[in-house]
């Protein structure tokens, strides 16, 4: 049985590679950190009891700041492939908590590869870069694209991806750059744009809610769905040599497009509820990314299977399953709608 271990497994893409690790016969270890309440609601369906005879999944207490932590842990596990999911995520965050967003974006993939280094443990190792790092690039942008970082949290994933390339070189590490566009899902956090905007369109819809602030509408996104791209990261593992790839639809949508065709699916006319908040908008933005994933396409034989319309009902599906049962509980006199939530 071989052994995987993911940073960030609770977060949306975890949720979905310790899903499809799980359903190829892996035993999947996650590294979480210790709060004072529980935020594993996206692995709750996967995870079993350590007890249980049947359990695969085993949660471990850790911190991507910790580096003497990250080393034990995988002397320890010893997992044949690791996916570094882990990072201070949020674009428009990281103008507001730079050295932090540095510190676990950027130098905690370097935590990881030198423990990797110092444990010499045989194992393949998955960093998620991120499509934030061509910024200002012109589209489309591929692996050839020079990286124009518009953020620090950009700037960071820029030093994760190149001191990954200087791991493989100089040691010999099977490392891997996924360099992925946006990918939402249902399981995808409320404060990024698409959830933000079918979350708060199903409030609308049944009367919870009567407004929404967002900020800049004009910027355009490749958008796929996170389910199809955990599997990306994972064909990237199975290869015989270690390589960098883009994964990404090949086509760009303009946050108003979203939001305009959420509304719409909804009955709902959206210039009578979103209102334009600058305080939403980023010091340096980024206007287009557009991701060519021929590459991915031709190596792993990997294409996305769920389109952008197919992605949107999705997330509304869920969200209004969500606001329904919200309503429901706000009707019968409960004001507390937030502890219904999935």
């Amino acid at each position: 049985m071989k052994k995987a271990f993911i940073t960030g497994i609770t977060g949306q893409d975890g949720s979905y590679l310790a899903e499809l690790l799980l359903e190829k016969g892996y035993e999947v270890h996650g590294l979480i950190r210790r709060a004072s309440t529980f935020n594993t609601e996206r692995i709750d369906h996967l995870y079993k009891d350590f007890h249980d005879p049947q359990a695969r999944i085993y949660l471990h207490y850790g911190d991507l700041s910790v580096s003497g932590q990250l080393t034990d842990l995988l002397y320890a596990v010893k997992p044949d492939e690791i996916y570094h999911l882990g990072a201070q995520s949020h674009v428009r965050v990281s103008f507001d908590m730079p050295e932090y967003t540095g510190d676990i974006t950027g130098l905690g993939t370097l935590r990881l590869l030198e423990a990797i280094r110092k444990t010499a443990i045989k194992t393949k190792f998955y960093q998620a870069s991120s499509s934030e790092m061509f910024g200002s690039a012109p589209p489309p942008q591929n692996e050839q694209t020079p990286f124009q970082p518009q953020s620090p949290y950009a700037a960071a994933k820029v030093f994760s991806y190149h001191i990954v390339k200087n791991y493989r070189d100089a040691y010999g590490i099977f490392a891997c750059n996924g360099i992925l566009f946006n990918h939402e899902s249902p399981r995808r956090g409320e404060t990024f744009v698409t959830r933000k905007v079918t979350r708060a369109a199903t409030q609308i819809k049944a009367g919870l809610k009567d407004r929404l602030f967002l900020g800049n509408m004009e910027a355009k996104r490749d958008w796929g769905y996170a389910g199809d791209y955990v599997e990306a990261m994972w064909l990237m593992l199975q290869q015989d040599s270690p390589d960098d790839y883009v994964i990404a639809t090949g086509e760009t949508h303009a946050v108003k497009e979203f939001v305009i065709r959420v509304f719409e699916k909804l009955g709902l006319d959206f210039e009578k509820y979103v209102v334009i908040d600058p305080r939403y908008f980023r010091p340096t933005e980024v206007d287009v990314l557009l991701g060519d994933a021929t590459k991915a396409r031709q190596n792993l034989n990997w294409r996305p299977k769920v389109d952008f319309d197919h992605l949107i009902d999705m997330m509304i599906e869920a969200d209004m399953e969500l606001a329904e049962r919200e309503k429901t509980l706000l009707d019968a006199g409960f004001t507390g709608s937030r502890a219904c939530k999935r």
